[in-house]
């Protein structure tokens, strides 16, 4: 009986020490969560921009107003623009403060070509000059030289009636300098005004001392309901008025190349040429600058 009780608990032991190796065996290690990988953050889209020097009528028209917001949601380049009067717009090319040049004094423009500051110059619109004044008209441009600028001059001389000059190398400077060489004349006097400053400023002192100036037909057109002038004398093949683009060359500067290629493309190809025939149609009637890109 002893035995059988002794074999008993004997086998109780047996059982019990398996049933513990059995629930303390070790787990299996688990393999290690690796860490997601930590994201480096987009870099923002460099922006594009490029440098315009242009004349002060391609800004106080609006004409840039109205072209360069659908050229930058085109290519995204912002165009950050200087308007000087085409002299200045030059000389600051020259500095090397521009890359590009949008201005209107073709003389000039081929010069610059010459001389090595742009390879190439592109014919992109035109428009043309007018002499406005006062309706009284007390120098009677109307009456007397409705279409011609060199006998207009000479009775706003005669009668030293008060003429605004943009006196500032521009375009339209260089253009109302040409008349009075014509007429082998030096304006001097009270009656000689040369303002230094751009075309929307010379007509509004035009309009405020009710004397004549000589400015581009967009912008008078642009700003006619703001001012207590009248068209006296246009409509001459002395009175053309071409603007030119060009890039500034990139063998002497460090020039925004693609930037400014891309903005002349626009200009000069078929959508750019139809915006800028549409350019103020609807509101004054008439294109305030024919395309004209060969």
């Amino acid at each position: 009986m002893k035995n059988i009780l002794a074999l008993l608990l004997s086998l109780t032991m047996i059982f019990s020490m398996a049933a513990c190796a059995k629930t303390e065996q070790p787990k299996a290690e688990q393999p290690a969560q690796e860490k997601p990988a930590e994201q480096t953050p987009a870099q923002p889209a460099e922006e594009r921009s490029f440098v315009l020097a242009t004349t002060t009528s391609t800004q106080d028209s609006g004409l840039l107003d109205y072209l360069l917001p659908i050229f930058r949601e085109k290519t995204g380049i912002t165009v950050e623009v200087v308007a000087k009067g085409t002299g200045a717009a030059l000389e600051l090319a020259k500095n090397g403060d521009a890359d590009g040049v949008l201005v209107h004094a073709k003389a000039q423009e081929e010069a610059f070509v010459a001389e090595g500051y742009a390879k190439e110059r592109f014919d992109v619109m035109y428009n043309d000059f007018i002499i406005v004044g006062p309706e009284s008209d007390p120098a009677g441009l109307l009456t007397n030289a409705p279409n011609d600028p060199i006998k207009a001059f000479e009775l706003i001389e005669q009668n030293k009636a008060t003429f605004i000059s943009r006196g500032d190398d521009s375009g339209t400077h260089t253009k109302e300098k040409s008349y009075w060489k014509e007429l082998n004349i030096i304006p001097e006097g009270e009656w000689y005004v040369s303002a230094g400053t751009g075309m929307g400023a010379v007509l509004q002192m035009a309009a405020e001392k009710q004397g004549y100036t000589l400015t581009d037909r967009a912008t008078y057109l642009s700003m006619k309901d703001e001012l207590d002038l009248v068209i006296v004398t246009e409509k001459n093949d002395k009175m053309y008025n071409q603007y030119g683009v060009m890039m500034v060359n990139p063998d002497k500067y460090p020039v925004k190349e693609q930037e400014v290629q891309e903005f002349m493309d626009f200009l000069l190809s078929d959508e750019g040429q139809e915006l800028i025939a549409g350019f103020g149609k609807e509101e004054f009637g008439e294109s305030l600058f024919v395309p004209n890109a060969k």
